[in-house]
């Protein structure tokens, strides 16, 4: 093993971070809704599939007009989907979208929950969608969020047959209809019964749309104007929806504000049947609970005595609201977080470094202030518990000690679904609480006890890093518990061409000072690794070092994994380490396993430099340097003004013409580079919007067609055509263990053209024969697909590189 040893400190290598609070602070117009949201009981439970699903306008009206608690269920974390603004798939792309829903609701004021499900991608039908799900287990989740919300209305955002236009969204109604009725069974799932009571909500509907070409409203249905405007905030719920909606930005959900009147319809599922008002038979008032005419007359005093200039003047009563309650059904988390508000508490814990090890002391600084004026009527003093510190808040002084808090009883910061290794339909949690939670509770934190008066109040808030940069200020990030020593492979997988050995390539990164010990790799049965184990030494926290293995592969096993053991202080350990930053989501830092997928194939090559435009977000260059191929990313300078001809081969990123304005001039240049002999590949893109009309040479278009069975059947409809022969002969068994789909947004009325090289269909279906096209022009050669390959080879599958091979080798030479 050689070891490249060089100092790489965490505060220098992590990205700029995005800002968050580390305690929410409210204007005095926001603590005015607050109060006025203390009148309101009751509760509305939104549910539909996926992150994007939910209705961002219906859920603004509903939290922030009729002030009910209210709360979006999406039923996966959007995994499967497609990423416009980088190139993480699957569980990485769900932590963007779980992070980008969070953000959302912080803006329509409503609360986001999940189930286990995992969006394994495009689903045709409920039955699939549950064959792969385990419907029982997924039907478990929704009526556990049921029973610890206690929605008053269910609402669901699609039907449950075909017009919901996809499996999981038809999926998601079945389930909230079914779990409507189990919540309130106490032989459904009795195991939760230990911890929660059943449940009987009043009623469900369906939220219809008219939207995709589908109108499913009509006049005789149930209807909500949406569109007012709330002075207090400044903005309509038209207004405040589109923000909300505007943080999915992987998906590309940038929206206009809506102003002025806007209608919702509705159509009753199940329970009491409404006739003009979606909460007809429910009482939201305080008198829904008996013995609330004192906390009543006193609230309405608070709000009719509200001080705009100064919510200082509302803490006695506050302080003699919160006795009243005690031991009473109301908002007492809200209520809380008010009388902090209106003293103008700000409260926090922040550690002097971005990332200690598990067991480590963290270095802290507890800090707080009370802006309140001189003469407030109450002393207020806090107490951290964990540190200890404590101090006296006088009136606008800013206070801070720093101390240390243990992280031995911590865990390592993890995504607590992406704790353990899962399958295609679910994610595993073992913890019944975690169950519908959004992200972990709060791990290491600061637990404030603010006594004011004679009340305490208690919050628990996360331990964050921050600091200053140059250009964006303040910066806050999550707080990083590590394992002691890192381990990351440079690929998630590794292409053997035939028996020929292959350098394995790890970053190693010490989370603490003198770490060192030892590594012990594994490689499938037969195969060889060199070294058989290595000792490694890191003398500073924030270190990295390269570690290299030679992998040769041997025997019968074709394919396998290569994982690593990191032994430091007598443990064992085996996590990677992998950042995902972008500006609108605080960072997110989770530790996958060591561990990589390694195949042996048969795969020649012709012609070995690959010029590639990036798109929306893909893998596939990465995955063609490793397996041999010279890639260079091709700039908008080196595409107008450069040499072309160079290339063997150029291929576009996945929705490159979706997203690139640039497309228009630069695609002359792209047909007369193929015209004069070269190879270009583009991959697929959706149907609209498109930059420009014409993407070959000769005419096809974009349907909405795939195939989203991996095991689907493969037909080769041109056996003969030389892009399934050169240099890689292509069979069916080349499209074996393939994941998640075989393709998507499949060509349609092509030019003759073209040659169809192959048909596909999910079973029932009729033969989709998008998939693939070719054409000769002038000398060269024109490639479209819609084959998944951005899923395919980073994943490692051995048939995609054959034939990914094949349709950059051009013609024969």
């Amino acid at each position: 093993m050689r070891l490249c040893i060089y100092l790489f400190f965490i505060i220098v290598t992590a990205p700029l971070f995005t800002k968050a609070q580390s305690m929410q602070q409210l204007n005095a117009a926001e603590i005015k809704q607050g109060l006025l949201a203390l009148n309101v009981t009751g509760s509305v439970l939104y549910i539909a599939a996926h992150p994007d699903d939910e209705n961002t306008r219906l859920l603004t009206y509903l939290a922030k007009e009729k002030k009910v608690r209210t709360g979006y269920l999406s039923l996966t974390r959007g995994d499967g989907g497609q990423n416009l603004i980088g190139n993480e798939q699957a569980e990485l792309l769900g932590l963007i979208r779980t992070q980008e829903l969070l953000a959302a609701r912080r803006t329509d004021g409503a609360e986001q929950f999940f189930t286990r499900a995992n969006d394994f991608g495009f689903s045709k039908n409920s039955d699939e969608s549950f064959k792969i799900w385990d419907k029982k287990k997924i039907l478990a989740d929704v009526v556990w969020v049921i029973r610890k919300f206690q929605p008053d209305v269910i609402i669901t955002r699609f039907p449950e047959d075909s017009r919901a236009g996809h499996g999981h969204h038809a999926g998601s109604a079945i389930l909230a209809h079914e779990a409507f009725a189990a919540a309130a069974d106490p032989k459904q799932f009795p195991e939760q019964l230990a911890f929660v009571k059943p449940w009987q909500a009043k009623r469900i509907l369906w939220n219809t749309f008219n939207f995709g070409g589908n109108n499913t409203t009509s006049d005789d249905q149930l209807k909500i104007d949406v569109g007012a405007y709330n002075a207090l905030l400044g903005k309509s719920y038209g207004e405040i929806a589109a923000e909300s909606r505007s943080n999915h930005r992987s998906q590309g959900f940038g929206s206009s504000s809506q102003r002025g009147g806007g209608l919702e319809f509705f159509t009753p599922v199940a329970g009491d049947a409404a006739q003009k008002d979606i909460f007809e038979g429910i009482d939201f008032t305080l008198n829904r609970n008996p013995g609330n005419a004192a906390i009543q007359q006193l609230l309405d005093d608070i709000n009719t005595t509200y001080d705009v200039a100064d919510p200082s003047k509302s803490v006695s009563k506050l302080l003699k609201l919160k006795g009243l309650v005690k031991g009473k059904p109301f908002k007492q988390v809200q209520l809380d977080d008010l009388i902090l508000a209106c003293a103008g508490i700000w409260l926090e814990s922040a550690a002097g470094n971005s990332a200690y090890a598990l067991g480590d002391d963290v270095n802290v600084r507890i800090q707080g202030i009370a802006r309140v004026k001189e003469g407030f009527a109450f002393p207020i003093s806090i107490i951290e518990g964990n540190s200890g510190a404590s101090f006296e808040l006088k009136p606008n002084r800013f206070v801070s000690e720093d101390k240390k808090i243990s992280s031995a009883n911590a865990r390592i910061t993890q995504p607590y679904w992406l704790e353990k290794e899962h399958g295609i339909g679910a994610y595993i949690v073992d913890s019944l609480s975690k169950i519908g939670l959004a992200e972990n509770p709060i791990g290491l934190s600061g637990l404030f006890k603010v006594k004011i008066g004679d009340e305490v109040i208690e919050k628990r808030l996360p331990v964050v890093y921050k600091y200053t940069d140059q250009v964006r200020g303040e910066i806050y990030q999550p707080l990083v518990i590590a394992p002691p020593v890192t381990a990351t492979p440079a690929d998630r997988s590794f292409i053997f061409n035939g028996n020929e050995p292959k350098k394995i390539s790890l970053t190693l990164r010490a989370f603490k000072d003198n770490a060192s010990g030892v590594l012990e790799p594994k490689v499938p049965s037969g195969w060889k690794v060199v070294p058989e184990k290595a000792d490694f030494r890191m003398a500073r926290k924030g270190e990295e070092q390269r570690a290299d293995f030679t992998v040769t592969p041997a025997g019968q096993v074709s394919e396998g994994v290569f994982s690593l053991n990191v032994v430091v202080d007598g443990k064992n350990y085996h996590q990677g380490l992998h950042v995902v930053n972008y500006e609108h989501i605080p960072v997110q830092t989770l530790f996958p396993l060591t561990q990589a997928k390694m195949s042996r194939i048969d795969l020649k090559f012709a012609g070995k430099r690959i010029g590639y435009i990036a798109g929306a977000g893909d893998m596939v260059a990465e995955s063609l340097k490793q397996v041999g191929y010279a890639v260079e990313d091709l700039s908008l300078n080196q595409l107008i003004n450069g040499d072309l001809s160079v290339y063997d081969a150029i291929v576009t990123g996945v929705r490159l013409y979706n997203v690139s304005d640039q497309m228009r001039g630069i695609q002359p240049k792209l047909m007369k580079y193929v015209e004069e002999g070269g190879t270009l590949l583009v991959q697929y893109n959706v149907n609209s919007p498109l930059r420009i009309d014409n993407l070959g040479p000769f005419p096809f278009g974009l349907s909405r067609d795939r195939v989203t069975e991996e095991d689907a059947k493969v037909t080769l409809l041109s056996p003969d055509h030389l892009a399934l022969n050169y240099p890689n002969k292509i069979t069916n068994k080349d499209f074996e263990g393939w994941v998640q789909e075989r393709g998507l947004y499949f060509v349609t009325n092509m030019d003759k053209k073209y040659t169809v090289l192959l048909s596909m269909n999910d079973n029932g279906e009729s033969a989709k024969n998008g998939s693939l096209i070719v054409a000769d022009y002038g000398k060269g050669r024109y490639v479209y697909t819609g084959i998944s390959f951005f899923r395919q080879l980073p994943a490692g599958v051995p048939g995609a590189y054959r034939l990914f091979v094949n349709l950059l080798s051009g013609k024969k030479k």
